[in-house]
């Protein structure tokens, strides 16, 4: 059993705080405001983000940083994308020695397109960080805190920090895979947020599943084109951090990204949309980082593009969709085998 300090107290942090906590280690669970965690500590629990749930005691709330990783061996990061370096900052002047570093955040940096890992690996010197780790994967908070059968990937350069993470959570309802495809896994979860926007939106415009259906498999092509060419394996999309989470987060109403596409879609603009959430909507920031990443690596992403400009350039959700179905003619297969006759140039067996 370890010391954990978990750097995030709302929905998933506090989710995976439990299942560290139910696996016999002591977590440290640091948030910002004080009065969330002395209910933390008072109530064992954190109703604003998991109502009806009671946490375990060996789950500690900290408001002070440095005392929640004070003495740890692992730190879990799962704060929204854009606090990450802020978080990293105060951290890293209370690191005695190597930490591993877990993330469980899903988004990419606007402007920079940096990725969690990489964001990390800028902001800790590597004399402070044994390895980084990704967790990923089709898990809404909502259901793991009440223990339902969730599985995940944990992805890391590091083979041996891989399967440590994975002996850290693996449990009876909580089941975790290795993966070494960092890029691939990352990729996955970061852009799935915003097919799950566009899933939303087709609700909320009031389409039905053929159209769903339509969206989630081309958004996952959407997903694979941009992240092979990055670097991802493509066998990492039809997996859990891929495939798994994509269907999970456009289908069910837990996801913050899909209610937030829904509103969208009946008409909110964005910023009436982002109050009424009164949440982080990563779905939002990973839009425009994808749209400029997209220009940056020439990869076309028309799903991507469309919600880009109803979020940003105010054009209607029903007038994109138009756009999207009137586009030239293409193929389908072609595309999947352009992806993979790459790969093999490159020297790489996509299998």
């Amino acid at each position: 059993m370890t010391k954990i300090a978990v750097i995030g107290a709302g929905s998933w942090g506090t989710a995976l705080a439990m299942v560290l906590a139910d696996n016999g280690h002591t977590v440290n669970l640091w948030g910002r405001r004080k009065e969330q965690i002395t209910e933390i500590n008072s109530r064992h629990t954190n109703e604003r983000y998991l109502p009806d749930v009671l946490l375990p005691n060996n789950i500690i709330g900290c408001d002070d940083i440095g005392e929640a990783v004070k003495d740890v061996e692992t730190i879990l990061l799962v704060t929204p994308t854009k606090g990450i370096r802020d978080v990293l900052g105060q951290i890293k002047p209370h690191l005695k020695g190597p930490v591993l570093f877990i993330h469980g955040s899903k988004g990419i940096e606007p402007h920079t397109s940096k990725r969690i890992s990489e964001m990390i690996e800028e902001e800790i010197p590597e004399s402070k960080r044994e390895a980084v780790v990704v967790l990923s994967g089709p898990s809404h908070a909502e259901e793991v805190c009440h223990r339902q059968p969730t599985t995940v990937a944990v992805a890391s350069y590091d083979e041996k920090a891989a399967h440590k993470v994975q002996d850290l959570f693996i449990n009876q309802y909580f089941r975790v895979y290795t993966n070494d495809d960092v890029i691939g896994v990352e990729i996955g979860g970061a852009l799935k947020n915003i097919i799950a926007l566009g899933a939303g939106i087709s609700d909320g415009l009031g389409y039905g599943d053929n159209a769903k259906a339509a969206l989630i498999t081309r958004g996952l092509a959407e997903i694979s084109r941009l992240g092979t060419k990055m670097g991802a394996h493509p066998l990492t999309f039809t997996g859990l951090a891929g495939m798994g989470d994509l269907i999970v987060t456009c289908t069910s109403v837990h996801s913050r990204n899909w209610r937030a596409g829904n509103l969208l879609g009946k008409g909110h603009d964005l910023d009436e949309t982002l109050e009424e959430m009164g949440m982080v909507v990563e779905g939002v920031r990973t839009t425009e980082a994808a749209y400029y990443l997209s220009e940056r690596e020439d990869v076309d992403l028309p799903i991507t593009a469309a919600i880009y400009d109803v979020l940003f350039n105010q054009k209607s959700a029903k007038l994109a969709v138009d756009e999207l179905m009137g586009r030239g003619k293409t193929s389908e297969i072609g595309e999947l085998t352009d992806i993979l006759a790459e790969k093999l140039e490159e020297g790489n067996s996509p299998f």
